[in-house]
């Protein structure tokens, strides 16, 4: 018979933050960046845990470029070809230590993402990336990589529960991706029914990740800087960004005029149109999971990191946190009504 879970799930729409006394006087007393030690590959990264997301359009080498200024990190999307990757780390070496490789779980991924790993030195991250990442195939999958580097820092997902975080971590992963469906462009929710509000879902993952000394990554729905500090206060060690960090000078894509305006696209990877241009087409026994939407054209990246890093820094002021890593243990989230959301929004 189905079950039916009663507890209250929440979104980034659903809760604000409560502001609380404060000593700072400033943001720019606020520390953005965090310290973290990862449970299985025993590496340590330093550097503002802010993520673009895995996608054509979000996961360039002209991305992992502008982010290095910022000290914060890029997830380089998949088809990058191992020519690219050896070009790109002889002309920026220093971006090295601030990306990740990306895999799926394929024969042909394990062999691209060994083959970049063996020719490019100084890449310590890699990303096992799927969207359903409840499959026994996933977990094996990312046993396979541990195995084969013992040392790298591996990140895997996605997923929305507690007790596939725990999986996850005892496979080998250090940090567990976290959504479902949540992303701007993902349709999986309406395509396939399943999912689970992101508050919640950050919530209750950090929690098991945490216990068990390992971390996570908030992945999608992120609409604004707002959202992003709610992510960091429900307890999110990253959050990963797609939408927000689309239609700029590094985003992937051509700059394209209409109507007057420039607009760039920004789509799904299970969209029809990342399925054209890597696979040849959405296959028979499938659907198409994203979307394809035109992005005005944003100009330099910096200028949208510096306002996302500048509301997070005001939320923190807000609540008394001197550094990043205090903001969840000063938040209290205040839920508010659908209809408080359909006047004013958040």
């Amino acid at each position: 018979m189905p079950r039916i879970d009663n507890d209250i799930k929440l979104d980034f729409k659903d809760v604000l933050l409560r502001p609380k006394r404060s000593t700072l006087r400033s943001r720019s007393q606020v520390d953005v960046s965090r310290h973290i030690k990862f449970r299985n590959s025993g590496q340590v990264y330093v550097g503002v845990p802010i993520m673009a997301a895995n996608m054509d359009t979000t996961g360039t080498f002209e991305m992992a470029v502008a982010f290095k200024k910022h000290d914060a990190f890029v997830t380089i999307q998949k088809h990058y070809s191992l020519e690219e990757w050896i070009h790109f780390s002889e002309t920026h070496p220093e971006c090295l230590s601030n990306v990740a490789v990306s895999s799926g779980t394929g024969e042909k991924d394990f062999e691209s993402m060994c083959n970049i790993l063996e020719r490019v030195e100084g890449i310590k991250y890699i990303c096992v990336d799927v969207a359903n990442g409840y499959s026994e195939h996933f977990v094996e999958y990312v046993k396979r990589v541990r195995q084969q580097y013992p040392k790298h820092t591996i990140m895997a997902g996605n997923v929305v529960t507690g007790e596939m975080v725990e999986e996850l971590l005892l496979a080998g992963a250090d940090i567990i991706k976290v959504g479902i469906g949540p992303g701007s462009v993902c349709t999986t929710r309406k395509k396939t029914g399943v999912g689970y509000p992101q508050i919640s879902a950050v919530i209750e993952c950090a929690d098991a990740a945490h216990g068990l000394g390992g971390h996570i990554i908030s992945d999608g729905g992120c609409t604004c800087p707002g959202d992003v500090a709610k992510a960091f206060g429900a307890g999110a060690d990253f959050v990963m960004i797609g939408g927000l960090f689309a239609g700029h000078d590094q985003s992937g894509g051509e700059t394209i005029l209409k109507d007057g305006k420039k607009v760039k696209l920004f789509y799904g990877m299970s969209s029809s149109t990342a399925m054209e241009k890597h696979v040849g087409g959405v296959a028979n026994y499938r659907a198409s999971e994203g979307k394809t939407v035109e992005v005005p054209y944003r100009g330099d990246v910096s200028a949208t990191m510096l306002d996302i890093l500048g509301g997070v820094r005001s939320t923190c002021t807000y609540v008394g946190a001197s550094k990043l890593k205090e903001l969840s243990r000063r938040t209290t989230f205040i839920r508010v009504t659908q209809q408080w959301n359909q006047m004013y929004g958040n």
